[in-house]
């Protein structure tokens, strides 16, 4: 293990058994002192291999504690990897997968078998694995939509006259009695998935039985104050109070857009009095250990200036967005596609004000260039980049939160390279099962692989996979959520890479895509002083290693004759904590 992890190991056991000497552990079985805590450990930093081992020596001692891991349902395939990787004899039980991996109650097993396979129900197959994590020493994997499913707890309120009188499924209430209340420990990943203190999901964790939780999230501060509350919550469930407490005597409770928490002045008194509420059960580790044994990491954000016919269109929906529009993030969404080409538009449920400027004649105007990448900006540079990435043998990963663009740009770059997708083009999106996903993220990282670039889905691949393959991360839209973002550009930032990690985020001058990076960075600098280190090997970390100063690449465009065109500004490590109140040059 790396010293971080070896002081979170140690953390871990403090938190849930009281002690870390064994000869001791009985005298703290029913003390108050025990519970939840968080590590909050920065992506890709070995949080999945550091529970895995606290799991096998826990398991060690409480044989039938009843371990269950809840994550998002793409990173549990990444479970089941990691234990077969370390050859961790103690079996995984995945119940959101319907294959089983030999490792099942034998007696069980033969009893499902006995039936014809076309009358076996889904929960009669959960069954079989639930049945084989009860009678053995072994960990049950959920996913978080799976679990909300089988053990959600019921909302009294939406319940219809229908769903009152039907008949109770006796199979059902019975997994729902097993999931929420034998765990003997509970490991939340992304554990700042169920945040919303309104979901069913967080409702349900709230009430599970167990005190002993290991909740894992490199970004726990996501959008608000109240967001990290109910995480923090769902660690100490008996904290939610005082956290509260504390975040409304500090003035911290978000308004809507975060006005309160965000606004021109940092209440550094909330936040202290807030980190000393969390520093007993929350263990930090900024990611030092990426800096010491990766070769480097160089943010840039990069100003593009739109050509007229993509600027026109932009103005358009503009206009309707500076008149206050009711649906502001369907008006985002627009000028989020129309950002990346403007052809894109047509795609979009124009308004009556917007259709004046985007008649017919324009749309039938913006199809015949829809081909053409060379019409936006965003585009344009993606094809000159990977261009040049290609010669240097670089593979390029581009991010965007939409799946129109993704799929205009696939059929740009098959068109301009004479390429196929699925051999020098990927696409990863949510719709992708997860043995094709794995498939993807095996074949991308593979370096004989054809494979040069990953369009991914930020919403289906931000989180917890390992894209190491790539050294180039383009991020095509400006995002709101911070850690969105950062989760993104760490799927390739992360232990295992070989190559200096190049990142670009995409910004169209003159649209709300500079002021909203803006506020990104805001919500990010106050993540980073909720979140100082923890852990003392960290210590000294705030000051950023040395910078990547070097961009061959991008030089390369940016001097070039005819490419210098496109580019109006270059910001490079835009968040460090002496540029963060710079970024007047992103204001339109």
């Amino acid at each position: 293990m790396y010293p971080h992890q070896q002081e979170g190991f140690e953390f871990i056991w403090r938190n849930l058994a009281g002690t870390i000497e064994l000869n001791k552990l009985k005298d703290f079985e029913n003390s108050d002192e025990t519970g939840g805590c968080i590590m909050s450990h920065a992506p890709g930093t070995g949080k999945t291999r550091l529970t895995i081992i606290f799991l096998q020596a826990y398991l060690a001692c409480f044989p039938n504690c009843k371990p269950v891991i809840i994550a998002p349902a793409s990173l549990l395939l990444t479970w089941a990897e990691e234990f077969k990787k370390w050859n961790i004899s103690i079996p995984f039980h995945n119940l959101s997968s319907l294959d089983f991996t030999g490792k099942e109650n034998s007696t069980a097993s033969r009893l499902l078998m006995q039936k014809n396979s076309s009358a076996r129900t889904n929960n009669e197959i959960r069954m079989v694995k639930i049945y084989s994590w009860i009678k053995s020493k072994s960990i049950l994997g959920i996913s978080y939509n799976l679990y909300e499913k089988l053990a959600g707890v019921k909302d009294e309120d939406k319940k219809t006259k229908t769903a009152r009188e039907a008949k109770p499924d006796k199979e059902l209430e019975d997994i729902r009695e097993i999931l929420m209340g034998m765990p003997g420990l509970l490991v939340l990943d992304e554990a700042h998935t169920p945040r919303n203190q309104r979901s069913c999901i967080w409702k349900t964790l709230s009430k599970v039985e167990t005190q002993k939780r290991i909740l894992l999230s490199g970004t726990p501060f996501q959008n608000n104050f109240q967001e990290l509350c109910n995480v923090l919550g769902l660690a100490r469930p008996k904290y939610l109070e005082r956290l509260t407490s504390t975040l409304k005597k500090s003035g911290m409770t978000v308004t809507k857009r975060g006005k309160r928490a965000f606004g021109d002045e940092i209440n550094n008194r909330g936040i202290e009095e807030l980190k000393t509420v969390m520093l007993p059960f929350v263990h930090v580790h900024k990611g030092s250990i990426l800096q010491k044994s990766l070769p480097g990491l160089r943010e840039c954000v990069v100003v593009l200036n739109p050509p007229e016919l993509q600027k026109r269109v932009l103005e358009s929906i503009e206009v309707t967005h500076n008149q206050k529009t009711k649906n502001v993030f369907e008006t985002e969404h627009k000028l989020s596609l129309v950002s990346v080409h403007p052809s894109l538009v047509s795609h979009c449920k124009l308004t009556e004000k917007e259709r004046l400027t985007i008649d017919d004649a324009l749309l039938a105007q913006l199809k015949k260039i829809r081909f053409d990448p060379n019409q936006s900006v965003k585009t344009r540079f993606l094809m000159e980049f990977i261009k040049l990435c290609e010669v240097i043998k670089e593979k390029v990963l581009v991010f965007s939160q939409y799946i129109d663009p993704l799929k205009l740009i696939m059929k740009h770059l098959v068109s301009r390279f004479n390429w196929s997708e699925g051999e020098q083009v990927l696409y990863m999106h949510g719709k992708l099962e997860q043995k094709q996903r794995q498939t993807l993220i095996n074949e991308f990282n593979d370096p004989k692989s054809k494979a040069k670039v990953l369009l991914a889905s930020t919403k289906a691949c931000s989180e917890g996979i390992n894209l190491v393959g790539a050294s180039r991360v383009i991020l095509l839209d400006v995002v709101w959520n911070p850690a969105v973002e950062r989760q993104a550009i760490s799927r390739a930032y992360r232990i295992g890479q070989q190559r200096i990690v190049y990142t670009y985020h995409l910004v169209a001058k003159g649209t709300p895509e500079g002021p909203k990076y803006c506020k990104q960075a805001r919500k990010d600098r106050i993540s980073e002083l909720v979140f100082a280190c923890s852990s003392r090997h960290d210590k000294g970390k705030e000051k950023i290693a040395e910078a990547v100063t070097e961009d061959k690449v991008l030089d390369t465009m940016v001097q070039h004759l005819k490419l210098g065109d496109m580019f109006d500004n270059l910001i490079v490590q835009p968040k460090e904590a002496d540029l963060v109140d710079g970024f007047s040059i992103l204001m339109p």
